[in-house]
């Protein structure tokens, strides 16, 4: 069956896109903003769906504007932006390596932007562009290492894959390590920190989290149609004018960029870039990785992992990480499964 496409062309242009893409696109980003709603609401202090969206056009009451505005969007807007950066580094690397295990939280590079930060907080301070200078020190500089331990004559997925792997769990032992060396008070805050977490998190962050992963998403938007040719195969791509390595290697920046953002800001949050890309390929019904879709459910799936980490076992708040870890087990065991039975 042909799938449905359409085109717009504004002039001389023409943007040709599927419907059925754009369709699950609109779906996932009212669903996410309908979540970003009921999480605005709830809380000590239960407010309506109506005043909720009174506030944020700033019709609120005084009450609804202090808790909205002022004490849950920012942490709503940074769950939204951050899942979307997570979805997004997914997408990139497994259209990269062409297989649904290529995820940074798999191949170690969320881990190394954690070590990262982990470096910087020891030995310089923990302020926060630090902190944001380190993840993405920690997370390029794994990458490269990773890069380099599976070149060979180009770098092929499953090995890039195998490679990441066994980073990934040298550099959870250096964490460890890190961890345990560091006084009880910092230790517990870094344990905590390292399961991912959105708790504390206020205004003081939004202004150089959202800005950066907006710059990331609009330098990968210029670029993204050189990420499907590198999907099809280096061969293919080559043949279609890509210089596959270059363009490979800018990719591998804005992928690690995104996902050091995010470890810098709330902690290496797993699962979310793993499961985000092949759950909207899924339902876009698409041949490759889609880039809006993906990020579109990042932001859906941290949101509602939010809300169940705030409000599951109230008053106590848990870490993020500690729900996607537990919904992203389950899901990573059955893609080990199904990649287990196609090799």
């Amino acid at each position: 069956m042909t799938l449905p496409f359409a085109a717009i062309r504004p002039g001389p242009l023409s943007v040709r896109f599927r419907v059925r893409t754009v369709v699950v696109c609109a779906v996932l980003l009212a669903l996410a903003f309908a979540a970003a709603v009921v999480s605005l609401g709830t809380g000590d202090v239960v407010l309506s769906p109506k005043e909720v969206l009174a506030a944020l056009v700033g019709q609120g009451s005084p009450i609804a504007d202090l808790v909205v505005i002022d004490l849950r969007l920012p942490r709503v807007l940074l769950a939204l932006t951050i899942g979307a950066a997570l979805g997004l580094s997914g997408a990139i690397f497994q259209a990269l390596t062409r297989n649904p295990l290529g995820s940074p939280d798999v191949i170690g590079f969320n881990t190394g932007a954690f070590t990262g930060v982990l470096v910087v907080t020891v030995f310089v301070g923990n302020a926060y562009f630090m902190v944001a200078a380190g993840a993405l020190v920690g997370g390029l500089a794994t990458a490269l290492a990773v890069y380099l331990l599976a070149y060979r004559r180009g770098v092929q997925g499953f090995r890039l894959i195998i490679v990441g792997i066994a980073v990934n769990a040298i550099l959870i032992s250096v964490n460890q390590w890190f961890v345990i060396k560091v006084d009880l008070q910092a230790a517990y805050a870094a344990t905590i920190w390292g399961q991912g977490s959105l708790n504390g998190l206020d205004w003081t962050q939004v202004p150089w989290v959202v800005p950066l992963i907006v710059v990331l998403m609009i330098g990968l938007a210029i670029g993204g149609s050189r990420l499907l040719l590198l999907e099809l195969g280096d061969e293919i791509a080559t043949g279609l004018g890509v210089r596959v390595e270059a363009a490979r290697m800018v990719y591998l920046g804005l992928g690690v960029a995104l996902i050091a953002v995010a470890t810098a800001a709330a902690g290496p949050i797993a699962f979310v870039a793993l499961a985000a890309p092949q759950l909207a390929q899924r339902l876009t019904g698409s041949a490759g990785i889609a880039l809006a879709p993906a990020a579109a459910m990042g932001a859906l799936l941290l949101i509602v992992s939010d809300w169940v980490a705030q409000h599951a076992f109230a008053p106590t708040q848990l870490p993020v990480g500690v729900v996607t870890v537990t919904v992203g087990g389950v899901y990573f065991a059955w893609v080990l499964a199904r990649v287990s039975r196609t090799q």
